[in-house]
């Protein structure tokens, strides 16, 4: 028995996945996008928050009226927090107040429903830094957030190679990119390819 864990994040060209003074979805919701989001939150999985995204989340799915919130009210969701109790205010709710890594360690190998876990920065650069993801996938939206950008998943985090298994743009303007990611080992010094010669080149 094992299951499979999916790193889902919204990001600008630049990689921030939030920016100060931008509207939601960066201003650029189309309706493939929302399509793209009913299809993903529609499948059988189990949902993975830390704390801060499990708190945003809670109170937007009240606040705004969504599509694919009625999915996410319905589907079994974990939080991994040493501060939150029960009774949590999302149904199908469950607290964890353990290590994420070592507890999504557990839950690939001895679960079959497969896992997602979308925004949750720090959680998720330790599950990528960690090797336990399958799959990243990454909606990324013609905008570059700059000095307004905050959020950046990849920034500072573990070195990967990735490997390209879907590419598709949405509303022609959003790319959505799924990739297997790989943690990158160092190749020795001296062990690269040498650099040609003059003579080589011409």
């Amino acid at each position: 028995m094992s299951t499979t864990l999916t790193v889902d994040f919204f990001c600008t060209l630049d990689g921030y996945g939030m920016a100060e003074g931008w509207p939601g979805y960066w201003g650029k919701e189309g309706p493939e996008v929302i399509a793209d989001r009913v299809r993903t939150f529609a499948q059988e999985q189990v949902l993975v928050f830390g704390a801060t995204t499990f708190r945003q989340f809670r109170k937007f799915v009240t606040m705004f009226d969504e599509p694919y919130y009625d999915s996410l009210n319905k589907l079994p969701k974990l939080v991994f927090s040493s501060t939150l109790e029960a009774p949590l205010g999302w149904a199908n709710s469950t607290v964890l107040d353990e290590d994420a890594v070592t507890a999504i360690e557990r839950l690939k190998r001895t679960t079959d429903v497969p896992m997602r876990s979308h925004g949750s920065i720090s959680l998720n650069r330790a599950l990528l830094a960690a090797g336990l993801v399958d799959r990243l996938e990454i909606l990324m939206f013609p905008a570059v957030s700059g000095r307004a950008g905050d959020a950046a998943l990849l920034h500072g985090g573990a070195e990967l190679d990735l490997e390209l298994v879907e590419s598709t743009v949405l509303d022609g303007r959003t790319h959505k990119l799924v990739y297997t990611p790989h943690l990158h080992t160092a190749v020795p010094v001296g062990a690269g390819p040498k650099p040609r010669t003059a003579d080589q080149v011409a």
